[in-house]
């Protein structure tokens, strides 16, 4: 059985897609674009980006039950590889301890024009 979580703190799905799915103890988030889902402004920059796109995430897996420490895995896709190390700077703020597996790629583009998006897979 698969459950879809959704919450109103995250933006909404562009498409025909689930903002995250549950099943069998494991949480599926989406790729999370860097809206404010208050304000449906995009946050400029790519720090500002990665902060806003792990707080969507930090949203949907708190309507899940869960919290960041749950993250298994991430994938972060960038606009430009020249913006890793301003995204990694914030992503290092959002866990403790061990950190989630992780992929990082530079893709050719991405929705909306933004510079950034993070997906992950969280456990119960």
């Amino acid at each position: 059985m698969k459950k879809v979580i959704c919450s109103q703190k995250a933006p909404g799905a562009i498409g025909p897609y689930s903002q995250a799915i549950e099943a069998d103890g494991m949480v599926f988030v989406s790729g999370q674009l860097p809206i404010d889902a208050t304000t449906g402004v995009m946050a400029e920059g790519a720090e500002a980006q990665a902060r806003q796109s792990l707080e969507n995430i930090k949203h949907i897996l708190e309507e899940a039950g869960l919290g960041m420490a749950n993250i298994v895995k991430t994938t972060v896709f960038l606009a430009d590889m020249s913006l890793f190390a301003d995204m990694n700077k914030v992503y290092a703020t959002y866990f403790d301890g061990a950190f989630p597996a992780r992929s990082a790629v530079a893709v050719k583009a991405l929705p909306k024009d933004a510079l950034v998006e993070i997906e992950c897979i969280a456990v119960r």
